[in-house]
């Protein structure tokens, strides 16, 4: 399918499916796919794993390698596919620094849902009981910001779908059919 080299950054608290929906959707766009979890620094790791919630300070050089991550892709003209939390409209705009092009796609669903996921996730170092403190700062991307938000119990295929009409809308010369 010949495209754009669109920049994709899936977002949202813990547990609501950004990993999945972030591979599919890379995929589907046959670009690469970068796991934010995977670029955190191994105090945060630490912090996160202690069950110590984030301060924007610690945030702060995460946000930034993955701002660069975006940099070089726009420089090599090439898609990327992001799974970040971006839970604030600061950290967005930090990401967007490196592409100001870039698509947020919010993943949301009821915290009860949320804790249930990560109730019977084992093999993540973020324990459950972080999701109140996520959610406490959650800002979801305003109506002036680039962004599609679905419903995170929509099945992984469905929500890749509807980021691909999503997308066919706004470049219709540069995505195929859906």
């Amino acid at each position: 399918m010949g495209q754009a080299p669109f920049r994709v950054v899936v977002m949202g608290v813990s547990g609501c499916g950004k990993s999945t929906v972030g591979h599919l959707l890379a995929g589907r766009l046959a670009v690469p796919f970068v796991e934010g979890d995977d670029v955190h620094s191994a105090a945060n790791v630490a912090k996160m794993a202690a069950g110590q919630p984030l301060t924007d300070e610690d945030r702060a050089g995460w946000l930034q390698a993955l701002s660069q991550r975006l940099q070089q892709s726009v420089t090599q003209a090439q898609g990327l596919v992001l799974a970040c939390s971006a839970l604030k409209k600061a950290y967005r705009d930090v990401l967007r620094q490196g592409a100001p092009d870039v698509l947020f796609v919010h993943l949301q669903g009821s915290p009860a849902v949320l804790a249930q996921r990560l109730q019977q996730r084992t093999a993540h170092y973020m324990p459950a009981t972080l999701l109140q403190s996520q959610l406490a700062i959650l800002e979801p991307p305003l109506h002036s910001e680039a962004a599609l938000t679905l419903d995170m119990l929509l099945p992984p295929e469905q929500q890749c779908q509807h980021v691909m009409q999503y997308l066919q809308t706004l470049y219709p010369a540069a995505v195929g059919a859906a």
